[in-house]
């Protein structure tokens, strides 16, 4: 079982030799979603040995350039290799334009099909669910229409406590039950509690993605006790009139974030051009929060490690 965050990209535009505009892949079992696409995103999905072809699903929270105009190039090169696995793209609407205007334009027939659905701006969206995994979309505060994502994983079985299955002779087709929480319950009648057949189930893993956004404490409608939570830091505090202005965020409120939010820990990025240094964001964002990290690309957090 895996549950993985992979930095493509974190900087605000334009991108830079060493740091490229916002894209994320998040592997949670064996499945890999794509979370913003800018450009080079392709580039840095080679660099960093993530297959194209895996990708389940992509994830576009807004149209400014630097979060979306990776997926053209993209999604051309899934079908030069011949890609025939659907695709979902979850994205606002007008991407969908987009994309089909520049298939026509160039007088593309995809050999895959594309699965768009459009975001929902207005509340708390569920996007995808299956047996183990939940997403969904939230709105935040930019100056378009944008979305943040949270991935969670739902409580996984409990785990088979072999020494006391094997003590009391439980068949093996009754361990499913177990698994599941259920007591069982003998031939004579008495009740042998779950509790003492299992064992605690492995955590399940929980991600917030905060895009673009002004500092926006309705998030706490939206999602709490976050094992790693992203959120935009694209200015230092000093700045923060320039922040209000265009609508984005500064260290310290991406901190203040983490902190209402009950997150476990933070990792900010998206920051501005007109620093040389990202080492003032982290000391920022550390005053107020203190599990704080700074993104970068390439930066690889696996979950079962990170949140020891």
């Amino acid at each position: 079982m895996s549950f993985n965050l992979t930095i493509l990209g974190c900087h605000s535009p334009p991108p830079k030799l060493n740091r490229n505009n916002s894209s994320q892949i998040l592997e949670i079992n064996n499945n890999l979603f794509l979370i913003d696409c800018a450009e080079n995103t392709q580039v840095n999905l080679r660099k960093y040995n993530f297959g194209f072809q895996k990708i389940h699903s992509i994830f576009i929270s807004h149209l400014h350039g630097d979060h979306y105009l990776g997926i053209f190039g993209l999604i051309f090169s899934m079908h030069l290799l011949g890609r025939k696995k659907k695709l979902n793209i979850y994205a606002p609407n007008k991407l969908k334009e987009l994309i089909d205007l520049s298939h026509k334009l160039s007088f593309t027939s995809l050999n895959f099909q594309i699965n768009f659905i459009p975001l929902n701006f207005a509340e708390k969206s569920t996007l995808y669910e299956d047996e183990k995994l939940i997403i969904s979309s939230f709105p935040l505060k930019h100056s378009i229409s944008c979305c943040g994502f949270v991935f969670k994983e739902k409580i996984k079985p409990r785990k088979i406590n072999r020494k006391m299955t094997d003590y009391y002779e439980i068949p093996k087709f009754e361990l499913n039950k177990l698994k599941k929480g259920y007591d069982y319950l003998m031939e004579n009648g008495s009740i042998l509690k779950n509790f003492d057949l299992t064992l605690n189930p492995n955590k399940s893993f929980s991600y917030a993605y905060c895009s673009d956004t002004l500092f926006f404490p309705k998030v706490t409608e939206f999602f709490n006790d976050i094992d790693l939570l992203y959120h935009e830091a694209t200015f230092l505090d000093i700045d923060k009139k320039i922040a209000k202005k265009t609508f984005h965020s500064t260290s310290k409120e991406a901190a203040r974030i983490a902190d209402i939010t009950n997150s476990k820990n933070l990792l900010i990025g998206h920051f501005s051009s007109r620093y040389k240094s990202t080492d003032n964001f982290l000391k920022e964002s550390k005053m107020i929060f203190k599990n704080s990290k700074l993104a970068y690309d390439g930066l690889k957090i696996d979950f079962s490690f990170f949140l020891k």
